[in-house]
């Protein structure tokens, strides 16, 4: 048992980085490589990486307080009662908004949408929850930055208004699926 401890304690420091870690690492030795070559290009590229970061932290400073705010005062406690079998136009509604705001790795959502349906949680609306998760908050600042407001805008009504239909097919088709499931 000791030996296999040994061995764990024995990994390189390259097999304890995180993958990020070596990637930044290897982007800085390919700077580190062409500046060898050309260092004006990499000056220039990194006073374009600035000037784009001073643009866009501000932005990015009030969509992560944005996000922090929803993920304190939105639980899925709160969100269960107001997507609920009997929920109508206000189920629709949360369900967009709540695909919309509700950020983390889908790992981490889909237990907590398995719970959601297993409390009541309509079909229709989780496809429209899943659907609007398409609509990042963290990237619509970069998405206006480099598309403009009206494409951004345009891009995201379309992504709610296809959730909807979305949802509308899937509530369908799963009652035809379970009608034809029973009748079997």
């Amino acid at each position: 048992m000791k030996e296999k401890e040994n061995v764990n304690n024995k990994k390189t420091l390259a097999q304890k980085w995180s993958f990020q870690t070596k990637f930044l690492l290897l982007v800085l030795a390919l700077y580190v490589l062409i500046s060898l070559f050309n260092k004006y290009l990499i000056i220039e590229a990194i006073i374009n990486t600035a000037s784009l970061l001073v643009k866009i932290i501000p932005i990015l400073i009030l969509v992560f307080i944005i996000m922090l705010a929803i993920n304190i005062f939105l639980q899925p406690t709160k969100i269960k009662k107001y997507i609920g079998q009997e929920s109508g136009l206000k189920g629709w509604l949360y369900a967009v908004i709540a695909g919309i705001l509700i950020s983390g790795p889908p790992y981490v959502l889909y237990p907590m949408l398995g719970e959601l349906k297993k409390s009541g949680m309509k079909n229709s609306l989780l496809a429209a929850f899943l659907y609007n998760r398409n609509i990042k908050i963290p990237f619509i600042p970069i998405m206006i930055f480099y598309f403009g407001p009206a494409y951004t805008i345009i891009v995201s009504v379309l992504i709610i208004v296809f959730s909807l239909l979305n949802g509308l097919l899937i509530k369908r088709f799963v009652r035809e699926y379970t009608s034809v499931a029973v009748s079997c």
